[in-house]
């Protein structure tokens, strides 16, 4: 899923503009205050980035079951959020010796919760889903009501995504559901 990482910029940039548009649509879906207000992620550095790489593994799970050139496309967009990652981390003031260590611990995270988060929505299992989105996204203290909220949005997520072909994801507006 992480395709290259550092060939966002080079062989590949004539998707840019789509690239930065599908990135901005994982980060927009993930930034929906009522995720942090009322449905139990935290609104912490960890609980934005849980969100957008939740946000981020459902496009690519439905980009990479699509035909060529789809899956190369979902590899420059997982790229550009790594670059969105360590724009953040240089926001922070984190230094140019440091960016690289923290990277691959970005890097490890992503893939851990990414495989987590495929292997639980793989599973049909509401009960290792749920289990899946307390142990990375909510926390063990989240609600029942919280967990259903994210089991039925992940849900609506998945559906709208697979009615999408690519020349849809490309065009779309909005990608992802309105969860209000």
């Amino acid at each position: 899923m992480l395709g290259t990482l550092m060939g966002f910029f080079g062989r590949r940039s004539g998707n840019r503009a789509i690239v930065d548009r599908l990135h901005q649509a994982v980060v927009e879906a993930a930034r929906c205050p009522a995720f942090y207000a009322r449905w139990g992620v935290p609104d912490t550095l960890d609980g934005r980035f849980d969100c957008v790489t939740l946000h981020a593994v459902l496009l690519m799970q439905r980009m990479q079951a699509l035909p060529k050139p789809a899956d190369e496309l979902a590899n420059d967009v997982v790229d550009r959020l790594f670059l969105g990652f360590e724009e953040a981390l240089r926001e922070l003031g984190v230094g140019d010796v440091v960016i690289p260590k923290r990277m691959k611990t970005i890097a490890a995270a992503f893939l851990g919760r990414a495989k987590a988060y495929e292997e639980g929505m793989r599973s049909g299992d509401e009960e290792v889903l749920s289990a899946v989105l307390r142990r990375n996204l909510l926390g063990e203290q989240a609600s029942l009501a919280q967990q259903r909220f994210w089991l039925d949005y992940l849900a609506q997520v998945s559906a709208a995504l697979s009615q999408c072909d690519l020349d849809r994801i490309i065009q779309a507006d909005h990608l992802f559901p309105d969860p209000a």
